[in-house]
């Protein structure tokens, strides 16, 4: 399977937070992916990209908050990111770039 262009547009970055690197302990990376993306995509585009086996894709969209920009109103993107579980024996490591 080779990585296709569009595989890079499903998954846009890692998300390194304190809460990601507990879940990369259990064999799950967490990447931040496009709002209109779905499971199948995601899995596809990670075992393509990396080269590695998935066993499952858990989602979650985050709305974005309101916040002010410079005085005025502004509201953030909205995110949706991917709990990406790895089979045994399967590792991304996310500090080195793709």
């Amino acid at each position: 399977m080779s990585a296709k262009p569009e595989h890079y547009d499903v998954i846009r970055k890692p998300v390194v937070t304190e809460k990601a690197t507990m879940a990369s302990e259990n064999g799950a990376v967490v990447f931040e992916v496009a709002i209109g993306s779905n499971k199948p995509q995601i899995k596809e585009a990670v075992e393509a990209l990396f080269g590695v086996k998935v066993k499952a894709v858990n989602t979650t969209i985050t709305k974005g908050k309101a916040k002010r920009f410079r005085g005025r109103l502004g509201v953030r993107k909205d995110v949706k990111k991917a709990y990406v579980t790895l089979e045994e024996g399967n590792t991304i490591d996310v500090t080195t770039g793709l």
